[in-house]
């Protein structure tokens, strides 16, 4: 019988304790910090682990990561030398599209302005221009970029994106480096950050990629939306970017610093957008069941999938 213990910090572990029984009633399931022998444990799903609680786990064979992200077990000390599992599925990809879909029509269409108008009763009618005529551009082309340039694309936006790696994807131009980074941006109108967290991109998100941005676009200046990790922006940058009309707008699921802090200026900023890191949650009812088959993988001899390259950080 495997033995899984949950490691999750900040979620209530019920939801996934009870998705992997309904699964499996054989698994013997355990919640840290009430796991046991700590030698029994086969599996770890975590969120935000102690790395020193995971390095006592003197049997343990695989990490599961509980969000799209891995840096935060990356970033924890001691990490055993064991393979971490990402998670790839069809449910987190599709709410992560439906929040970028959500915000960059609501740039198009000007949503802002509008209720802005509606709390001073005005009937002012704005300048109409249809997707075809905004530029977007991804950054981070994996499997969440990806997704969600194809979604935006039939919406009609002109989409490109960024990659640090060279991607080729039909329709969609791919650019890749430092080289094509320039290029990149100068020809986008609304950013969206879908990066992983790496020592390369801790902060990147700065006022030198800002004002790289298009300055010519038919909605004004540019617009941000950071759907990936909070450590990628440099949020002094970002107040400084929108306080000087460098951008008009920011859309930001997370932050350095969660829960926010009451203190923060995004709160109550007038030209930013804000939500408490939930742009794809990750849904028990769905991602338990990605796990539950890598385990089974495992069981059975078969390659893992999607193994995070520790060198590359996801």
């Amino acid at each position: 019988m495997s033995v899984v213990a949950l490691m999750i910090t900040g979620w209530d572990a019920g939801p996934w304790e009870r998705r992997l029984q309904s699964i499996d009633s054989g698994l013997d399931i355990r919640t840290w910090p009430d796991i046991g022998n700590a030698a029994d444990i086969d599996y770890a799903l975590v969120w935000k682990p102690d790395g020193k609680a995971l390095a006592s786990l003197a049997n343990l064979k695989v990490i599961f990561s509980l969000g799209a992200g891995v840096d935060h077990i990356l970033g924890a000390d001691n990490i055993p030398d064991i393979p971490i599992v990402r998670i790839v599925d069809p449910n987190l990809t599709a709410r992560m599209s439906e929040y970028v879909v959500l915000h960059c029509l609501a740039r198009l269409r000007r949503y802002a302005v509008y209720r802005e108008q509606q709390a001073r009763k005005e009937w002012i009618e704005q300048p109409d221009p249809c997707a075809a005529e905004v530029r977007v551009g991804v950054m981070g082309y994996g499997v969440l970029g990806q997704d969600a340039a194809r979604k935006l694309a039939v919406m009609g936006f002109d989409v490109a994106a960024w990659n640090r790696s060279e991607k080729n994807d039909g329709d969609i131009p791919v650019f890749s480096g430092e080289a094509g980074k320039a290029e990149f941006l100068a020809r986008t109108d609304i950013l969206v950050s879908l990066l992983p967290l790496t020592p390369d991109t801790h902060g990147v998100l700065n006022t030198a990629l800002f004002e790289g941005l298009a300055r010519d676009g038919v909605l004004g200046p540019p617009s941000l939306i950071n759907a990936g990790r909070g450590k990628l922006q440099n949020e002094p940058d970002i107040l400084d970017a929108l306080d000087r009309g460098v951008l008009s707008e920011a859309v930001l699921d997370v932050f350095v610093e969660e829960p926010l802090p009451a203190e923060s200026p995004f709160w109550t900023h007038p030209k930013v957008v804000l939500t408490p890191h939930n742009a794809a949650i990750s849904d028990p009812r769905a991602l338990v069941e990605y796990v539950y088959r890598q385990i089974a993988r495992y069981e059975t001899g078969e390659p893992l999938e999607n193994v995070v390259d520790r060198t590359r950080g996801y």
